[in-house]
This record gives C-alpha cells, sequence and structure tokens, in this order.
C-alpha cells in the first residue's frame, strides 16, 4: 500500500503535539478537515498495511518504573529471519533492525519494570540459544525527528 496525500498529511500532523482533550482524535481530524471516523480508519488501515508500524505516546519509561535498553544479537545468516521472527514476537520488542555487524541484529527492550529487562534477555536467549548483548543508557539525549510522508 502507498500513502495517499491524505495519508501524507494525517503521518505529518502526527509527529509531536497529539492533542491533549477530551477529543483528541475529533481534533486532530477537523484540522485536517476530514472526520474522526476517517482519521480512525486511515490510522488502522496504515497499521494493518506496516506503512506504520505502531501508533501511540512515547513515555520516558524510567519515569514511571519501567526500564528500556538498546540489545543486539549475533546471529547466522542462515537464521536471521527465524531469529528476528522470535525476538519480534516479544511485546518487550519495541523495534527491531539489522546492521552490517558482527552483532547484526539489534533492537530495544522496553519493559514495565526495571526486573522485566532481566526476564526479556532470559527469554530471548532461551528461545534462540543466542546471547543478548544489552547497552544500557549512560546519557540522555534529545533529538526529535520527525519523517516527513
Amino acid at each position: 500500500m502507498q500513502p495517499d496525500p491524505l495519508d501524507r498529511r494525517i503521518i505529518n500532523a502526527l509527529q509531536g503535539g497529539f492533542p491533549l482533550c477530551d477529543e483528541p482524535y475529533r481534533a486532530v481530524a477537523g484540522s485536517l478537515g476530514i472526520d474522526e471516523a476517517e482519521l480512525i480508519g486511515r490510522l488502522q488501515r496504515m497499521l494493518d498495511a506496516r506503512v506504520l508500524t505502531r501508533f501511540g505516546p512515547m513515555f520516558q519509561i524510567e519515569a514511571i518504573g519501567g526500564a528500556f535498553v538498546l540489545a543486539a544479537l549475533a546471529v547466522p545468516e542462515d537464521r536471521f529471519d527465524e531469529v528476528a521472527a522470535q525476538v519480534n514476537a516479544l511485546p518487550e520488542v519495541a523495534h527491531n533492525y539489522r546492521r552490517e555487524h558482527a552483532l547484526n541484529m539489534w533492537f530495544v527492550l522496553a519493559t514495565e519494570t526495571v526486573d522485566g529487562i532481566a526476564q526479556a534477555i532470559a527469554r530471548i536467549e532461551q528461545s534462540t540459544g543466542l546471547t543478548v548483548y544489552a547497552f544500557p543508557k549512560e546519557r540522555e539525549f534529545f533529538v526529535e525527528m520527525k519523517l516527513a510522508a
């Protein structure tokens, strides 16, 4: 599926500044000149088609008792797709991507509790038979990245 011009306007409009009000979808839809049902339907269609991989807020997880970590695996090439499917099946995996490096699979783990990181790592290691290399955050940087659709 290729996003049409309205889909692109929706994507661009929703990258920051989502309204905090009783009916935020209605407010956004109105600013785009469409109704709330069309906005929600288009978002769902883009999620279903994987044009969007997620739609939701970003939280500073540590402030609410959770944790996240950047992690990596050295995956044998012949197992890459299999291991990617195993890793991506975990709800704690925020996103996963291939790198051209000895550690060729990188992903972000986000958990509701600090202990959840170790538990998720143990599940990945058990299911894949591979060592997870975890890289906890040492410093925080604010990088506002917006992608033009």
